[in-house]
């Protein structure tokens, strides 16, 4: 199944190809021109505003809360029905430190909120909270990407290792692009894969 997209496309690869090059031009930019700033840390509205961001030229849900229910790798996410009321509770949870933060980061993963782009949002999502708690943020490089989506479809039954996982990879560079752009990478994702460089996107 393809997504309905604002591009016209019909072949999934080509979507995908696309998809990931308008969005990191995007991520980019919201790095670049500091409009990250402007977004509220650690909410789902926060969320929204990247997630929109990122992927309004793509999808007309983009920043959106899906209706449909979803699932990957076996893994069902948060029902469509309840998940305003997860999203609430996502928001009152605390992130004084890193193990709240993950655990923050872990609970929004769960519901993910979005038909499409949860992670590479919900990413930025994440380093925002690190950088303005800890100022820290996840150097991605130095994640393992297997390890990753492993320890992440267990972290709602054992949050041990994805806190192992990303603490070993923090680091101080907040304001290093490279450092953000990982973060960006759909190789991340379940079912995704990496085409664009950084220096490709000018």
């Amino acid at each position: 199944m393809i997504l309905k997209n604002k591009l016209g496309i019909n072949n999934p690869l080509e979507l995908a190809r696309e998809e990931e090059k308008i969005t990191k031009i995007k991520a980019k930019q919201l790095f670049e021109e500091g409009i990250l700033d402007s977004f509220e840390i650690g909410t789902f509205k926060g969320l929204s505003e990247i997630h929109k961001y990122l992927f309004e030229e793509v999808y007309e849900f983009a920043g959106k809360i899906r209706t449909e229910n979803i699932s990957k790798s076996n893994f069902r996410f948060a029902s469509a029905m309840y998940l305003e009321e997860a999203l609430k509770k996502v928001d009152q949870m605390p992130q004084t430190n890193f193990d709240e933060i993950i655990e923050k980061y872990i609970e929004m993963n769960i519901a993910h909120p979005f038909r499409e782009g949860n992670g590479r949002s919900t990413r930025i999502w994440l380093d925002m909270i690190l950088k303005k708690e800890m100022r820290k943020v996840i150097d991605w490089s130095k994640v393992n990407k297997e390890d990753y989506l492993l320890a992440m479809e267990r972290s709602p039954i054992k949050n041990t290792e994805i806190k192992i996982l990303l603490k070993e990879a923090l680091t101080d560079k907040i304001n290093d692009r490279e450092v953000y752009m990982k973060g960006i990478d759909a190789s991340y994702n379940y079912e995704g894969y990496s085409t664009y460089k950084i220096e490709e996107l000018k």
